[in-house]
């Protein structure tokens, strides 16, 4: 599959969004603080989508990186494809545009151009971080989720947004919000944890089928942080077969690994704060990878999550193999 950096897919409501995205996820006040900077590099090597988040608390730095870089003239707003997330505790109907509202003021943007629902799953409104497993509420009843897509529905119509999705939904999920009477627009697009130890085949095969895109997030694996991650499965980038592959095209197990997704016609994210290793993983435009080695990759699918969610962990709707 031959493209750009600048190649974007076309979304089923029209709407175009760049194959490769720039997170801005933060860990630790750390790494908060570079943020700007990052997102300033990361537009500066060619990235144009950027993906954030309510809960991720970096949205101030954000706007300020792209409104610096339309300033002098890098960029126009319209370059930029940001996404934005519902938080878990905005899903009452009454809360959903409250939640967007707060994000573009932040941003300091007239709309984004992506809105989607960050988990499948509820918080009652207060702290906005939880202790993982109190005062959870699942999205299983349709009624309420159907409710919850209404108003993200509404949000698209008044033009705060240009598209709207999901993240971390299984194909259960998915059909609740497809099979809802009235319907008005389907999801453009579900964001997933995906990489080569869980290639989420039956998940893609599904979206696909639907005109729905996947996104792969954790794509190089993870950081090592117990409180989220699984320490028993092994590192993603030190997997023999990775880095057979990355040595014979004489690149980073990174940039195959990073290639491997993208010409699954997954749409990828990736983050660093780190300004060489930004200029690094931007380099994955200038080789493909062949069907065998496509194959060898493919071949290292062991349906392996190296998240771990309290909330998530014995419920019905998340333990479905490949989802």
């Amino acid at each position: 599959m031959a493209f750009t950096k600048d190649h974007r897919l076309t979304m089923n409501d029209g709407n175009k969004i760049p194959v490769y995205g720039f997170g801005t996820y933060c860990g630790d006040a750390g790494q908060k603080s570079k943020c700007e900077e990052a997102v300033k590099t990361a537009i500066e090597v060619g990235f144009r989508h950027i993906d954030g988040a309510y809960i991720y608390d970096t949205e101030d730095q954000v706007g300020r990186a792209v409104r610096q870089k339309i300033a002098d003239g890098t960029i126009k707003r319209e370059d930029i494809f940001y996404t934005g997330k519902l938080w878990n505790t905005f899903h009452r109907p009454e809360l959903v545009r409250k939640c967007l509202e707060e994000s573009l003021k932040r941003l300091q943007f007239d709309y984004i151009d992506l809105f989607i629902i960050h988990n499948p799953y509820s918080l009652k409104p207060g702290p906005e971080l939880l202790p993982k497993g109190e005062n959870g509420k699942f999205l299983t009843d349709v009624v309420d989720l159907c409710k919850t897509w209404e108003a993200m529905e509404a949000c698209k119509d008044a033009g705060l947004v240009k598209s709207i999705g999901v993240s971390n939904f299984t194909i259960k999920q998915l059909e609740m919000i497809l099979n809802k009477p009235g319907l008005k627009y389907k999801p453009v697009l579900n964001q997933v944890e995906c990489h080569a130890f869980w290639s989420r085949n039956k998940l893609l095969a599904f979206c696909k089928s639907h005109g729905i895109l996947l996104e792969a997030y954790s794509v190089l694996g993870t950081q090592r942080d117990p409180a989220w991650i699984d320490q028993n499965i092994p590192l993603l980038l030190e997997d023999p077969v990775l880095n057979a592959v990355a040595k014979k095209y004489s690149r980073t197990p990174a940039q195959v690994a990073l290639r491997h997704q993208l010409q699954r016609g997954v749409v990828v994210l990736v983050k660093s704060f780190n300004k060489h290793r930004i200029e690094e993983i931007i380099q994955v435009f200038d080789f493909s990878l062949s069907e065998e080695d496509m194959k060898a990759l493919d071949g290292l699918n062991k349906n392996q999550s190296y998240l771990k969610d309290g909330l998530t962990d014995h419920h019905p709707l998340f333990q479905q193999p490949d989802n």
